[in-house]
C-alpha cells in the first residue's frame, strides 16, 4: 500500500494553501531548514518579497528535491492551480507562448514555494503591458577571485552614473557573490531599447573603472566585475528581493540602503536574519514604484557610442541573430570565423571598402574539462584534471578557470573550461573527453542537427 503523502494546510489572508511534505529537508549543511521552514520564512518577509513580484509574470525555478539538488525551469503555470491565482500569457523570442503564474499576495507566494521555488524569478514587465519593461536591471557579476570590495566599488560607480542619467538605483545583494541594482523606468521602451541602454551603461562603467569592471560578453575576455547587460533581454529573469539562494547557509538576496554598502557582507543576510531585519528597518525598496525615470539620457549615450563605432554586443545564445550584432562566436573559436569573414569581405569588396575593417580577435586556447548537471561533480572533475596535469595547472591564474552555468529549455548543468593562455605551449594539455561528460542537452542537439 502506497505511503500517504503528509501535508499541512495553512490559512493565509483568508485563503487555504496546502503544503505537501512539510518536513522534507531543503537545506541540510550549514543550516537545517525544512520545506515548511522555507514557506514560513517567505510568509515572514511577504510584505517585502511580494512587492518585488506582484503583478509580474514569473518563471518557476523548482528545487523539488531541495536546495542541494539541481532545479528545473518551468514557464507554464501548472494545470492544478487554485482558482484565485492569476496567470498571463507571455510570448518569447522563440515565437512560443506560455501562460505564466502571477503572484499578487502572500498566499500565492506560499503556493509557488510549495512547488519548490526557493528563488523568485519575476519578469521585468507588469501584466498591463508585457512588451514594455518598467525596470532596468543591472547585474554585477564578479569573476573568479574578484573580491567583494571590488563589487561594492563598481556598485557606487553605477549609482553615480545612474544619477547623472536622471535615474535612481536600488541596490541589493544577489544572494551569492554579486550585486543587483534595479532602476524603475516608465513603460515607454521595448526590451531591445532597454537592453541597448543597459549596454551603454555597462560600457561607460568599464571606461570609468577599467581595472575593476567589464562589459565583455565572452567569459574568456572578462576580468573583474561583469555588468551583464543581457539580463535586460526579453525572457531573462533574475532573482528578486528576499529570494533564498541555494547556498549552504541559505543566503538571501537582500535589499540595501546605499549607506550600508561600505560595511555590509553577503553572508550577513540569510533566512535566519532577514525577518528581523525587515521588521527593524522596513523594506528599503518600499518606495521604488514612486521613482520611475526616463531612459533618454542612457539612450543618448548609446547613440554616441554607436556614432563612435561601437555597435551592438552579443545576445544570449537562444536569441535569433539580431540586426547589427557582431558575429556570435567566442574568441576561442574566432580563427574559423575570421576565415569566413575574410571570404565574405572578398566577395563584397566594393561595399567593404566603405567600412572600417573590424580588428580580428585572437583565439583563446580553451579546453573543456567537465560537464555535469551537478556543480560539485563538475568541480571534482576539474580537480582530477589538475591532478593529471600538475605542471600545466601550476601556471593557471584564478580567472583562467571558467565555470559556466549552462541552461537548456528545462534543465541546467555546469560546464568547466580552462584557458591555457598562461601555460607554455610545449606543456599545454590537449582536449580530452571531459570528465564527467554529462551534458543533458547533447542528445537533443544531436537529433536536431540530424534533422537540419
Amino acid at each position: 500500500m502506497a505511503k500517504k503523502e503528509s501535508a499541512e494546510v495553512l490559512s493565509i489572508e483568508g485563503r487555504e494553501v496546502r503544503i505537501t511534505n512539510p518536513d522534507k529537508l531543503y537545506f541540510s549543511r550549514a543550516v537545517k531548514l525544512s520545506k515548511l521552514d522555507v514557506v514560513n520564512y517567505y510568509l515572514a518577509v511577504a510584505s517585502g518579497a511580494v512587492t518585488g513580484i506582484r503583478d509580474r509574470p514569473s518563471m518557476l525555478k523548482r528545487f523539488v528535491n531541495g536546495a542541494e539538488e539541481e532545479p528545473f525551469y518551468q514557464k507554464r503555470a501548472p494545470d492544478n492551480r487554485p482558482e484565485w491565482l492569476r496567470t498571463v500569457t507571455l510570448s518569447f523570442p522563440s515565437g512560443r507562448t506560455a501562460e505564466e503564474v502571477v503572484v499578487d499576495d502572500a498566499a500565492g507566494l506560499a503556493w509557488i514555494v510549495n512547488l519548490g521555488c526557493i528563488e523568485l524569478h519575476p519578469h521585468a514587465v507588469r501584466t498591463n503591458d508585457l512588451d514594455h519593461p518598467d525596470e532596468l536591471r543591472i547585474d554585477l557579476d564578479p569573476g573568479p577571485g574578484v573580491e567583494w570590495d571590488d563589487v561594492r566599488r563598481v556598485a557606487i560607480e553605477t549609482r553615480n552614473l545612474l544619477e547623472e542619467m536622471g535615474l535612481r538605483g536600488w541596490p541589493k545583494t544577489s544572494g551569492s557573490r554579486g550585486m543587483h541594482i534595479n532602476s524603475r523606468i516608465h513603460q515607454r521602451w521595448s526590451f531591445t531599447e532597454v537592453r541597448r541602454a543597459a549596454l551603454a551603461l555597462s560600457r561607460e562603467i568599464e571606461r570609468r573603472v577599467p581595472k575593476l569592471a567589464t562589459s565583455k560578453w565572452w567569459k574568456e575576455e572578462r576580468h573583474g566585475v561583469f555588468l551583464d547587460y543581457n539580463q535586460n533581454a526579453k525572457d531573462r529573469t533574475t532573482c528578486s528581493a528576499y529570494s533564498i539562494r541555494p547556498l549552504p547557509d541559505a543566503r538571501v538576496s537582500a535589499p540595501l540602503r546605499w549607506q550600508e554598502i561600505p560595511d555590509c557582507e553577503p553572508a550577513d543576510f540569510t533566512v535566519l536574519t532577514m525577518p528581523a531585519r525587515l521588521e527593524e528597518i522596513g523594506d528599503p525598496n518600499a518606495q521604488m514604484d514612486d521613482a520611475a525615470g526616463s531612459l533618454e539620457q542612457l539612450l543618448d549615450l548609446a547613440a554616441r557610442d554607436e556614432a563612435a563605432g561601437l555597435g551592438d554586443a552579443p545576445w544570449p545564445p537562444h536569441f535569433r541573430k539580431m540586426e547589427g550584432e557582431p558575429t556570435r562566436v567566442a574568441p576561442s573559436r574566432a580563427k574559423s570565423a575570421a576565415k569566413k569573414t575574410a571570404t565574405k569581405k572578398a566577395a563584397t569588396k566594393k561595399t567593404a571598402a566603405k567600412k572600417t575593417a573590424a580588428k580580428p580577435r585572437s583565439k583563446m586556447p580553451l579546453i573543456v574539462v567537465a560537464n555535469s548537471p551537478r556543480k560539485d561533480a563538475a568541480l571534482a572533475g576539474l580537480e582530477r584534471w589538475k591532478a593529471r596535469h600538475r605542471e600545466a595547472a601550476a601556471h593557471l591564474a584564478v580567472d583562467d578557470v571558467l565555470v559556466d552555468s549552462m541552461r537548456g529549455r528545462s534543465s541546467t548543468w555546469t560546464r568547466i573550461r580552462v584557458n591555457l593562455r598562461n601555460v607554455p605551449e610545449k606543456i599545454r594539455p590537449l582536449q580530452e573527453t571531459p570528465d564527467p561528460d554529462d551534458d543533458p542537452t547533447r542528445e537533443w542537439r544531436e537529433a536536431r542537427g540530424k534533422r537540419g
